[in-house]
């Protein structure tokens, strides 16, 4: 169950009750048994009925939330023989974007994503899932070795964005991220993209250049949060919640616009939920989205990624 400090600000009607069925169920006997079962189908009425009319904000925060699934959870729930690759080979390691060698239900594989870090010294070790340029230029490493290997590759986007401080600018952000774009649009095998939580900005297209591109149901994907959007467009952050609305960041608007090529479902109530179903169906996802591409030559696949990219935004402009 939800713990009460994780519970977001819509689901307080939700917190109500499944509190007062933790207590009761502290309590025992007969008749609070089937007390406890009503308050349970009624809570999870209510959590169905609160999760089928979220808005973008709402799936922004959910996006967010501490529990959700981590690149280092799909990593074991998904992956057997994973072995960390480290370095750019340039300057150093950043723990923001981890990657490595894999095996992906059996079939070898590279896998990359951000990760966050779940407590405070991890969030500070993970820089908060945003990647420095060394991380990039690393994730270029490991790209480029899956080509001359033949390996596929699957990254899982996780991030506010790429890390915006002085030190990134310095060392070359803008470049290492193109750099990770031009690897993912020129690689020679498969490469499917998740956006498996915040997909902000240049730091995640930068590891979402596949030539599939997931999202969870609850996920959000857009060039800037909505609290910098309306930073600067209304100067109020505080109008972060229209802003969202209006940008279409969630994964039923961007498939819609053709932006991600399909929409993975989520527990009821959010992957946090239910952390082990919702890994199973990203892999699920993953499998299928690799199956489709199976019989493709690299001529093909090189192909098929310039012309998924170049296609968005041709309907609107017709």
């Amino acid at each position: 169950m939800t713990t009460p400090s994780t519970y977001l600000d819509f689901e307080k009607p939700l917190a109500e009750l499944e509190t007062k069925i933790a207590e009761l169920e502290t309590a025992g006997g007969d008749a609070i048994d089937e007390e406890v079962g009503k308050l349970r189908e009624k809570a999870a009425k209510q959590l169905e009925t609160i999760y089928s009319h979220l808005n973008a904000w709402q799936k922004t925060q959910v996006a967010r939330h501490p529990d959700r699934p981590h690149f280092m959870d799909y990593v074991e729930g998904l992956f057997d023989e994973f072995v960390e690759l480290a370095g750019d080979r340039k300057f150093m390691n950043d723990d923001a974007i981890m990657g490595g060698l894999a095996r992906f239900r059996g079939r070898p594989v590279v896998v990359i994503g951000h990760e966050k870090g779940r407590d405070t010294a991890t969030r500070l070790k993970h820089n908060f899932g945003m990647g420095k340029p060394e991380g990039y230029r690393k994730a270029v490493r490991l790209i480029e070795m899956a080509g001359r290997f033949g390996l596929p590759v699957i990254t899982l986007v996780d991030t506010s964005g790429a890390f915006p401080g002085k030190g990134g600018e310095e060392r070359g952000q803008a470049e290492a991220l193109a750099r990770s774009i031009e690897a993912s649009l020129t690689l020679d095998t498969p490469m499917i993209s998740v956006i498996v939580g915040e997909g902000g900005s240049g730091g995640a297209v930068a590891l979402a250049s596949g030539n599939k591109v997931l999202m969870m149901e609850h996920a959000v994907y857009s060039v800037i949060s909505p609290e910098g959007a309306a930073s600067i467009l209304f100067h109020d952050a505080k109008r972060a919640k229209d802003t969202a609305e209006a940008m279409k960041i969630t994964a039923q608007d961007l498939e819609k616009f053709h932006i991600v090529d399909g929409v993975v479902p989520e527990p009821m109530g959010g992957a946090h939920r239910d952390p082990k179903a919702a890994i199973v169906r990203v892999g699920d996802a993953i499998e299928a989205a690799l199956s489709s591409l199976k019989a493709m030559t690299p001529d093909e696949l090189r192909a098929q990624r310039k012309e998924r990219f170049y296609a968005i935004g041709r309907e609107g402009l017709a």
